[in-house]
């Protein structure tokens, strides 16, 4: 069945059957269905949840039916949400592309659309972290456990994604800034009329950005770190 653009009985029988050792395969088929899901819509906040969303009833509906132990499952689990991982930080990454681009223009922190893009990627990880809590809630008894054991140690370690934002925001920020600073002009007309299509913009950076996801995600730890500390500290 296809919901979200996933192929929902795919990644079922995938995860149904698969073993702890696979679990780099889980990781790299859970990122590409989540990235071709992602490429395939305009990329805002509510696709990307329902993507999110697809995904992790999926997986849960696999590892459902895996034999293996609560242990196992719990690392099964754990490569699903690595892999919706690394595709969203693709997907910051297409949003920082497309903002560079109107920042290039002349568009800067006093601009409404602007202001509301860069909180989208702000929110990104949150949104990624209450959708996958949701869905868990969703699925039989045996699975909340492991889901919720999942969660918890991610919330601590930080996600490719929260980091990604954050560098985004904070590099994005200095630059409208300086530009300020500099007394840079802005061009009205050709950054409305980017800000107008932003989403689809967006989603046109996220489908040329044509690199698999077979390997690791290059995130640096400090950053990740960081993200995790300002979580930690928001509460």
């Amino acid at each position: 069945m296809i919901k979200s653009g996933i192929d929902q009985d795919a990644l079922i029988d995938m995860f149904a059957e698969a073993s702890a050792k696979q679990g780099e395969k889980l990781r790299k088929a859970v990122a590409d269905a989540t990235l071709k899901a992602l490429q395939s819509r305009e990329l805002t906040l509510d696709n990307v949840r329902k993507v999110i969303k697809s995904v992790t009833q999926a997986t849960s509906a696999g590892a459902a039916k895996n034999p293996a132990g609560a242990v196992d499952v719990e690392g099964l689990l754990r490569k699903a949400f690595d892999g919706m991982d690394a595709a969203l930080l693709k997907a910051v990454e297409a949003n920082r592309k497309a903002l560079q681009q109107l920042v290039d223009q002349g568009a800067g922190l006093r601009d409404t659309q602007l202001k509301a893009a860069l909180a989208g990627v702000e929110k990104m990880e949150d949104l990624f972290f209450s959708t996958v809590g949701k869905a868990a809630q969703g699925v039989g008894a045996p699975l909340q456990g492991p889901w919720n054991q999942v969660l918890k140690t991610m919330k601590l370690e930080g996600t490719a994604t929260g980091a990604g934002a954050t560098q985004t925001v904070e590099q994005l920020m200095t630059q409208t800034q300086d530009a300020l600073r500099k007394g840079r002009a802005t061009s009205l007309r050709a950054s409305q009329a980017l800000m107008d299509s932003y989403s689809a913009m967006v989603s046109g950076v996220l489908i040329g950005m044509s690199e698999g996801l077979g390997g690791a995600v290059p995130v640096d730890d400090k950053p990740k770190a960081a993200a995790a500390k300002k979580r930690t500290a928001s509460k």
